[in-house]
């Protein structure tokens, strides 16, 4: 899959990159060294070859991977393709998580402080439920053990994720426990922490920019609900921040600006530009544009009352966690900006995923959440969505072909992906 990096101004001078994408380790078939039985079945590990997670790491080897008939991924030039859901030989695939490499056996690692990001988008086919996500997490550029990069392992967010089936280049089957509702998920003992930035996650009804500070910044493992984030019963028991400082123009008051129909209409391919200004390691401001037939809008003006600005700063984070009267807001307590500018600075790689969501529905991106708020409340209202919407297996049996199509990417100095307003 190619990209450019730009270097002049207005997207006048960018050259292509020839890079390539891999599906994360999460997503293969993990079976034994020495033949093809299952090492991880269904959502348990074997038992037999999985006693503890040294002879775990031992005794099983993940498998490569046949992108288009297994996982629905497909890349065209500059363009990456990720389906929902996939009927394959010998299994059914839901979602995919994809990692942009630099060579064989390198992630791609991007510095985005003093750049901006530039990337089009058509998710057109993603309702209530789905997530199209495009982000950067602090993840080792080399991945982790013998497997690397090459094979999708090192992966790292601020939820501290424990449905990985590795972590740190060792399996994570101590303490597994199978997932209740997702027939190919659980979550284990361990945890990967590290920082996120939520450049794009969406459908076709709400979009959020979200940073997500971590302490420490880079790669870190926690255990059990220590973890705190998604996976655990204390959300916020953790070192990372696990709700983050989001930017959503639907949450703001802004109703009419992003979705089918509407200002920036999800119904057509979109250019989305994600500017990162400051230097070194400092980050100061996060600015969002959409580039639309010809035409360039800014993020809006929020309409609620106490809340200004249209991009992200520290103030806004300040002033985001008064007006929405959030107790707990865990971006301030684990260093906001200035932790996700350290994080930016160790170098990030970007990810591109879909997914649904089987514990909390996608609710916090698309509908009223926490469901039991007055959607009229500042910030509860997060979309149109419905707050029976996005139970997974109603999406996985209702819009089994929902996609979404990730294409010319662009990255470089503030002002050299695209033609800024005047």
């Amino acid at each position: 899959m190619s990209w450019q990096r730009c270097t002049g101004k207005g997207g006048s001078s960018c050259t292509n990159v020839n890079g390539e994408v891999v599906i994360d380790a999460n997503w293969r078939w993990l079976h034994a060294t020495g033949g093809y039985s299952n090492c991880f079945d269904g959502n348990e590990w074997n038992k037999t070859a999985c006693p503890s997670n040294a002879a775990c790491t031992k005794n099983c080897a993940i498998e490569g991977s046949d992108y288009k008939g297994t996982y629905g991924i497909t890349t065209s030039g500059n363009s990456l393709t990720l389906k929902f859901i996939t009927k394959g030989q010998y299994s059914t695939n839901i979602g995919s998580r994809t990692y942009l490499m630099k060579d064989a056996s390198s992630y791609e690692m991007f510095n985005l402080v003093g750049n901006e990001f530039t990337f089009d988008v058509d998710l057109s086919q993603l309702p209530c439920g789905l997530n199209g996500a495009l982000y950067f997490v602090s993840m080792p550029a080399k991945g982790h053990g013998t497997p690397g990069a090459k094979y999708g392992t090192g992966y790292c967010d601020a939820q501290c994720a424990r449905d990985l089936k590795y972590i740190n280049g060792e399996a994570n089957a101590d303490g597994w426990q199978a997932s209740s509702t997702d027939p190919n998920a659980g979550v284990g003992k361990k945890g990967a922490c590290c920082a996120e930035m939520d450049v794009w996650e969406a459908n076709s009804i709400s979009t959020a920019l979200t940073p997500h500070s971590c302490k420490p910044e880079g790669y870190s493992v926690c255990e059990d609900d220590a973890c705190g984030g998604t996976y655990s019963l204390d959300r916020y028991a953790g070192t990372c921040d696990a709700n983050g400082c989001d930017f959503n123009p639907y949450r703001v008051g802004v109703k009419d600006f992003y979705g089918k129909g509407k200002t920036v209409d999800t119904s057509k391919k979109m250019t989305v530009v994600t500017q990162f200004l400051g230097s070194g390691s400092s980050l100061t401001e996060l600015k969002r544009f959409y580039v639309q037939g010809g035409t360039v809008f800014k993020n809006p003006e929020p309409t609620i009352p106490g809340m200004t600005g249209n991009s992200i700063t520290q103030q806004w984070c300040d002033t985001q966690q008064k007006v929405f009267n959030e107790e707990i807001y865990p971006f301030n307590k684990f260093g906001g900006m200035a932790s996700m500018g350290k994080g930016m600075a160790q170098g990030m790689v970007l990810v591109m995923s879909l997914w649904d969501d089987h514990y909390a529905n996608m609710l916090w991106l698309d509908s009223t959440y926490p469901t039991d708020r007055d959607p009229e409340s500042p910030g509860a209202g997060r979309g149109e969505c419905d707050i029976t919407s996005g139970v997974p297996a109603d999406v996985e049996s209702s819009v089994p072909n929902a996609q979404v199509v990730f294409s010319n990417i662009k990255f470089g100095p503030i002002g050299s992906t695209f033609q800024q307003p005047a």
